[in-house]
């Protein structure tokens, strides 16, 4: 009898119990060993939603940097810290006599983090103020950027590239990532690849040195050469050499070349006359007066909305500015927001829900950083809360959808897994990572986390796809 209950007892622990898988599935293992990456760079954990033990767990509670993947912390906080319908205002005044659609004195335009203030978002602001009558300002262009209590930053201190538009710093008032876009067109035709800038303005000197070939594209190479035009202050001038190969076809390349005060300046004026308006004056930065109102306020799209662009296309500027917003909940009503009080607010909120991440390092919350960690039980973990959150639907739609949209779009396109793993992924030198979720052929959803740190983590693809497979397939 003692020997038939024992073994009954063992039976229901096999079926209640999911298992405890140590060791990585062998497709995963094999593709992590023809990449020369040793198990002992790597974190997993993966669970079923809902369920209190994990179907596997490798190096689980080793601080790792996750790169991008750190975004599904900033994401998920801001949806519960702020709410999906939070928006961020922009504020205008007029600060001298208004009448008859005339300012008699300065525009001042006040930010307050909008981290979706593009062209067209932009365009709208302006046609807003508009739309209250003013037409002809006299005085000059006054940005405040005051809500925002930051130290100076180097944009080309993480990979000396400044340039780069995911190297620009968060600021208060923020527009379009202070991007230029330089479109090339091959022109078979003329021989020739013909290049646009947008926005297009006085402070841009393109020099268009390509010579068009009909060689493999990918052969060969654009050199984007950029220097300072002194004593025009800001001014630049981008010198674009080398081979254009025609098989390519049209081409983009996103550069921050201009100071902010600079950029704004040129938009506003070509955009206000545009629409109709006259302005001529210069730009400054300064403070609004206490004793003004807003003439305008602008509101961005919902955060719902914004971090789709943060998820999917990892945004890392976006989820900067998310992240500081998430000072407010600490700022106390003093206007300002910080780093630091973004930090202390995600911990508060982390501990509000019974998690204590002890490991956890957060520098700017996008983790384009070489300082931020977590382990994979706890994104797991986060992963797990955020299923069951009410903001569930708004969080998983924000992840990109495997084989179809977002950093995802090629990935597993012909496999099983396609359309039914929604996935964050994270890339640095000598990081890669992916967490998310996958439905699996049983209608089961698992939560998943892998990071690798490693020299050769950028052959790392092969075995996180091996893994989602797995998942899909063969539990």
């Amino acid at each position: 009898m003692k020997s038939f209950l024992k073994v009954a007892w063992l039976l229901w622990g096999v079926l209640i119990f999911p298992a405890y898988a140590v060791d990585l599935p062998d497709t995963v293992r094999q593709a992590l060993k023809k990449a020369g990456i040793p198990e002992s760079a790597v974190g997993v954990y993966v669970r079923e939603v809902g369920a209190d033990r994990p179907l596997l767990s490798v190096n689980a509670d080793v601080p790792m940097n996750p790169a991008s993947v750190m975004k599904i912390v900033t994401t998920y906080a801001g949806l519960e810290m702020l709410g999906p319908s939070y928006t961020w205002r922009t504020e205008i005044y007029a600060n001298g006599n208004l009448e008859n659609g005339r300012l008699q004195g300065d525009l001042i335009i006040k930010g307050y983090g909008d981290p979706s203030l593009n062209l067209e978002n932009f365009w709208l602001l302006l046609r807003q103020i508009r739309q209250t009558g003013l037409r002809d300002i006299s005085g000059d262009l006054v940005l405040d950027y005051s809500y925002y209590d930051l130290p100076a930053e180097d944009p080309g201190a993480f990979d000396g590239k400044r340039y780069k538009t995911y190297n620009v710093a968060p600021e208060a008032l923020l527009v379009n990532y202070r991007t230029s876009t330089l479109h090339l067109f091959p022109e078979p035709q003329y021989g020739r690849v013909r290049v646009t800038a947008d926005p297009d303005g006085q402070l841009l000197n393109v020099q268009n040195h390509l010579r068009l070939t009909q060689k493999k594209c990918g052969a060969g190479g654009v050199r984007v050469n950029i220097r300072d035009d002194v004593p025009q202050q800001g001014h630049v001038t981008v010198a674009l050499e080398g081979d254009y190969s025609a098989h390519c076809g049209p081409t983009v390349y996103y550069l921050s070349l201009h100071e902010s005060t600079a950029y704004i300046h040129q938009l506003f004026t070509g955009l206000w006359k545009q629409l109709g308006g006259t302005f001529s004056g210069r730009v400054r930065r300064g403070v609004v007066p206490e004793t003004l109102h807003p003439i305008s306020v602008y509101q961005s799209p919902p955060l719902a909305e914004v971090i789709r662009g943060i998820n999917k296309f990892s945004n890392n500027v976006a989820a900067k500015q998310l992240f500081l917003s998430l000072g407010e909940t600490q700022s106390k009503g003093n206007g300002l927001v910080s780093p630091d009080l973004a930090r202390i607010g995600i911990r508060q909120w982390l501990l509000s829900k019974s998690m204590s991440f002890p490991e956890l390092v957060l520098e700017n919350g996008s983790g384009l950083s070489r300082k931020e960690r977590i382990s994979t039980r706890h994104l797991n973990d986060l992963l797990n809360a955020a299923y069951f959150a009410p903001t569930m639907p708004e969080f998983m739609a924000s992840l990109a959808v495997v084989g179809v949209d977002g950093t995802t779009r090629k990935r597993l396109k012909k496999s099983a897994v396609a359309r039914k793993a929604h996935i964050k992924t994270g890339t640095l030198k000598d990081v890669s990572a992916i967490a998310g979720y996958v439905l699996n052929h049983k209608r089961r959803r698992y939560a998943v986390a892998f990071t690798v740190n490693h020299p050769k983590s950028g052959e790392a693809r092969a075995a996180m796809d091996a893994l989602l497979e797995w998942l899909y397939i063969k539990i």
